[in-house]
């Protein structure tokens, strides 16, 4: 007997084997036929397959298509309630019988089926996926979000099916809720990055940031004590760079989990690397106030006296007046904590303002000098240092020995960022002396072996010079206009203007016109010469609407529509054609911002 039993299991796995294989040779001739129209003879295959009741789920779904083109509602419906007849734990041909009975008018019935179909996948626990995939597919979405519910409740893990479901809520248009479920599953830590990089990649969009940020707020009120939504709060506002409404927020947690200030300095920092140094000014006052034993207070009061500097370097026209009284300041500083190794950058920006804002140039070297005697044996300051002298220098009219200090740090800080600062510096000086061929050689090689932002200038440096000597083999109008670079560089503005408007007459038609422009507009912004400025952005956007320079001219005449003209409907209207026209330009946040709080849905 046992020999016998041993001779029949692998024969009848062979049979089996075989079976299988011809159900899979005959589904798929089925399939073809239903492919290429032939219902009938697809259906007679499919009527045969669906007799093995095992076979029938595997075809199941194209037999009732190819009825359904036959238009054989009857006999779908008879095969559908044979399957429930015989797999009677199979949620999906209940889910079947009801759409049929639903588009028959019959909405009690079908609606009692949906109901039995989702009990027995409770009770079940099986089908979960399944059924749900199937009403994603036949695009009942509510359903769906009902079956992954009971898969979430029959699994007790409350973020189970987030991020299905989630998408579910968004092809019904409900964002909230499916904001919710993002939430709900960043809960995890583990999953909180891929939370963060399906709400970049999902909400795009003026309405659903809104409501992103709404949902927020609200869950920061009802669960103060929950840090979670506290951080995906300061995380989204970063992302936005509101920076000034991030800090609240980061304040808030700070005070209440005892940060010692480590999160608002890393915000501080985030806030003066995008430029907004008015809010980076109000974190770093926080700081100053909040931590004065803190270790790092000298650099909190450096930052805060920086970021004071750069506001007042970026509101024209700049008043010599404001720059003393920053250097009364930094003055204080040196006086309460004296000039030493924690004050040293501090002394260099002290520097810089004499040099470039007041044009005390002596009296910058000399605190330059002290800086350097005082740094020991920090090799990489002093190297700053002597870059920033060699920019006196050059604002000296002295380029040799710029260009020797410069090719000092290079030399000490090979291939590092600051030794290709100096690489920049020295590309640059070319640039200002019209020996274009090697600036550009020094650029192409800076575009490929350095930080992303030093990367960045020598890429914008490189096409300049790229784009305007091809087509002038005299290079005549590019040596121009560098050296009014230079002229603009050394404080030498109102030589430079006059320079500029020679250029404009002179080249109308050249390349470099935009860019003749787009310099004269920001200079006489600097000037505060107001009108004139919005003319030469005018000018830029009128005739020269399709080049690069476009989305920054009409950025730059929005600012100043809203900043000096107080014209607010003229303003948003500016900001706005910057989000339609230019979608992938790097003022899109900005502007969007700005457009924002002019509208004044801006919360707080």
């Amino acid at each position: 007997m046992e020999k016998l039993k041993n001779k029949l299991v692998p024969l009848l796995m062979g049979f089996f084997f075989l079976g299988n294989l011809v159900f899979g040779q005959e589904a798929e001739i089925a399939n073809e036929y239903l492919k290429n129209g032939e219902y009938e003879k697809a259906k007679s295959i499919y009527q045969k397959l669906a007799k093995n009741k095992e076979q029938a789920k595997g075809i199941h779904k194209k037999y009732l298509n190819c009825l359904e083109k036959l238009n054989q509602k009857e006999e779908a419906e008879k095969f559908l309630k044979k399957q429930i007849k015989n797999n009677e734990n199979n949620a999906v041909y209940l889910v079947e019988l009801a759409r049929m009975l639903e588009a028959k008018g019959e909405t009690k019935e079908a609606l009692e089926l949906y109901e039995k179909a989702l009990d027995k996948t409770a009770k079940t626990g099986e089908q979960i996926e399944e059924l749900a995939r199937d009403f994603d597919e036949n695009e009942q979405f509510e359903w769906g979000i009902k079956t992954l519910k009971i898969g979430r409740i029959n699994a007790k893990d409350e973020t189970k099916y987030a991020s299905e479901i989630a998408k579910l809520y968004r092809k019904l248009g409900q964002i909230e809720p499916m904001i919710e479920e993002y939430l709900n599953l960043g809960k995890d830590y583990e999953n909180r990055m891929a939370v963060k990089a399906l709400i970049q990649d999902t909400f795009k969009d003026e309405k659903d940031i809104n409501a992103l940020e709404k949902v927020l707020y609200e869950k920061v009120q009802k669960y103060p004590n929950e840090s979670y939504y506290n951080e995906m709060l300061i995380w989204h506002l970063v992302q936005l760079k509101e920076f000034g409404r991030a800090f609240v927020q980061c304040k808030a947690l700070d005070k209440r989990y005892k940060y010692e200030g480590s999160r608002v300095l890393e915000l501080g920092f985030m806030a003066k690397q995008n430029k907004d140094y008015k809010a980076a000014g109000t974190i770093f006052e926080y700081l100053v106030k909040e931590y004065p034993k803190s270790q790092n207070y000298p650099m909190f009061r450096t930052m805060l006296i920086s970021a004071k500097e750069e506001v007042i370097k970026s509101t024209f026209p700049i008043i010599a007046s404001d720059i003393r009284i920053l250097i009364k300041e930094y003055q204080k500083m040196f006086d309460e904590l004296g000039k030493n190794q924690k004050t040293l950058e501090a002394l260099r920006n002290t520097a810089n303002l004499y040099a470039f804002y007041l044009n005390e140039k002596d009296t910058a070297t000399s605190v330059l000098n002290l800086a350097i005697e005082l740094s020991g044996q920090d090799r990489e300051f002093k190297d700053k240092c002597k870059l920033d002298l060699g920019d006196i220098y050059l604002l000296k009219n002295e380029p040799w020995e710029a260009t020797l200090l410069y090719a000092q740090v290079e030399k000490s800080e090979k291939d590092s960022p600051m030794g290709n600062e100096a690489k920049l510096r020295n590309a640059r000086l070319r640039y200002f002396e019209g020996n274009f061929e090697l600036a550009k050689d020094i650029l192409d090689v800076l575009k490929i072996i350095t930080t992303r932002e030093i990367a960045n200038d020598a890429l914008d440096l490189g096409l300049l010079i790229q784009d305007n000597i091809g087509l002038d083999t005299s290079e005549q109008a590019m040596k121009e206009y560098a050296a009014i670079e230079l002229l603009l560089f050394q404080n030498r503005t109102e030589e430079a203007i006059k320079n500029l408007e020679t250029m404009t007459r002179k080249y109308p038609s050249h390349p470099l016109a935009d860019e003749v422009l787009w310099l004269k507009a920001k200079t006489e912004l600097k000037q505060n010469k107001i009108e004139s400025a919005i003319q030469s952005l005018e000018s830029i956007i009128k005739d020269h609407g399709y080049d690069v320079l476009a989305d920054d001219a009409r950025y730059l005449l929005a600012s100043i529509t809203e900043e000096k003209l107080n014209d607010k409907a003229k303003a948003m209207k500016l900001y706005q054609e910057i989000l339609i026209k230019y979608p992938g330009s790097v003022y899109g946040s900005e502007a969007r911002k700005r457009y924002r709080i002019l509208r004044g849905d801006t919360i707080n």
